[in-house]
């Protein structure tokens, strides 16, 4: 049912946890099925320095918002802007069709770190 990248991401997520002092964050859910998706961002000369998530959801939740702090540091801002749903889901070779609408939330968190991020830094 899972590819091996999302089960990589699911057993190992990458960059759990918070940010102290972030400079944004951002959060997004889906009540249809309980996944919530918490991301924290630094910031520098408008490069992402650094990433860090927390999820209550789903192994695809999981691994979405692993795979997402990993695509999105070192970019610029704009350039994770760019990042959509269907890239994170790309970049984990795929998702059932059945989890892309609820647990495949990783971009639009990220977006909101970054909304966040521009309205308190302007």
């Amino acid at each position: 049912m899972y590819t091996d990248k999302v089960m990589d991401h699911f057993t190992k997520p990458r960059n759990v946890g918070e940010i102290e002092n972030p400079d944004g964050v951002g959060e997004v859910g889906n009540a249809s099925c309980g996944d919530i998706m918490k991301i924290f961002l630094k910031v520098e000369n408008d490069i992402i320095t650094d990433v860090k998530f927390k999820t209550f959801g789903c192994g695809a939740a999981i691994a979405t918002s692993s795979m997402v702090t990993e695509m999105a540091i070192g970019k610029t801002i704009d350039e994770a802007l760019a990042l959509s749903n269907q890239a994170v889901a790309e970049a984990l070779d795929g998702l059932p069709a059945q989890k892309m609408h609820c647990s495949n939330l990783a971009a639009d968190a990220l977006h909101e770190a970054i909304k966040n991020y521009r309205e308190t830094h302007k």
